[in-house]
C-alpha cells in the first residue's frame, strides 16, 4: 500500500509541475509585446511599391499632408498602418 501512495503522489506532483508551468507560460505570453503586420516601417522604395505609385507622387503626396512620414537623418519611413488609414473610399 506504501508503495500506491508514492506513485500517487508522484502522479499529483507531476500534474501540478505542468499546471504550474502552463499557467507561467499563459501569464509570459501575455507580456510579450503585439505585433501586428501592419505597424512596421517601410522606406521610401517600399512605400512606393506598397501604394504602387511613383517617387514623385510619394513626395508630392507627403509635402500636401496627405501621407504623414518619419525620418532619421536624411532618411524617411513611412508607417504601414497610417498609410492603410489615409486611403479613402471612393463613390462610384
Amino acid at each position: 500500500m506504501g508503495e500506491k501512495n508514492a506513485d500517487f503522489v508522484e502522479l499529483i506532483a507531476s500534474r501540478t509541475c505542468q499546471l504550474l508551468l502552463q499557467k507561467i507560460d499563459n501569464k509570459l505570453e501575455g507580456l510579450k509585446p503585439k505585433e501586428t503586420k501592419d505597424e512596421g516601417l517601410l522606406t521610401r522604395d517600399e512605400t512606393c511599391k506598397f501604394l504602387q505609385i511613383d517617387s514623385s507622387t510619394l513626395w508630392r503626396w507627403t509635402r500636401e499632408g496627405k501621407i504623414k512620414f518619419y525620418g532619421i537623418g536624411s532618411r524617411r519611413y513611412y508607417k504601414k498602418s497610417e498609410l492603410l488609414k489615409s486611403l479613402i473610399e471612393l463613390k462610384s
